[in-house]
């Protein structure tokens, strides 16, 4: 864990190689979001669901949404590679998502219906594939070429990475 409260569990790092091992614990991580950020929001109030993780930063609120919305872009990209000899994927614009409406002022309830019924039919989806499919490729305008066995490591992280600026924000606030 870091004191950055930006990036609470560390940025972001591509791993050189992944082994099956590695790739089950990306795996794993992916599958325990929906009752981390569960618990995480779990007895939050209104005002503490809009309350900024940090100065400057997306409230509670707009970061279960954007969880939802990364990770449904996440999995149309696993299946596109899946499915497509080394598509291009289209990026999307974060920071704007999370200023539309739904993002500001939606029920987390809905994204946390989306990120639990999205990750099962991921995880199903995941679970059925051979080893020598993650080595299954798309191109990212942005990021380059990425394998899926870097996508589940980034989404692993992501996971992590966004459920700790919710727990790290009630440890500061004493929630």
């Amino acid at each position: 864990m870091s004191d950055d409260q930006r990036y609470p569990v560390g940025k972001y790092q591509k791993p050189e190689a992944v082994s099956a091992k590695q790739r089950e614990g990306f795996v794993q991580e992916i599958d325990a979001l929906s009752r981390n950020l569960q618990a995480a929001v779990l007895g939050l109030n209104a005002a503490q669901i809009d309350t900024p993780y940090r100065d400057g930063g997306w409230t509670v609120r707009q970061v279960v949404h954007h969880l939802a919305d990364s990770h449904m872009n996440a999995v149309i990209r696993f299946k596109l590679a899946l499915t497509e000899h080394e598509p291009v994927v289209k990026p999307y614009d974060e920071k704007a998502w999370a200023e539309l409406p739904d993002s500001k002022t939606s029920p987390v309830e809905l994204s946390l219906a989306i990120i639990e019924a999205l990750h099962a039919r991921w995880i199903a989806c995941i679970r059925g594939q051979s080893a020598e499919k993650f080595d299954l490729t798309f191109r990212h305008p942005e990021r380059g070429i990425m394998t899926l066995n870097e996508l589940l490591a980034l989404y692993a992280w992501h996971s992590r990475h966004h459920v700790a600026h919710i727990v790290r924000l009630r440890e500061r606030m004493g929630w």
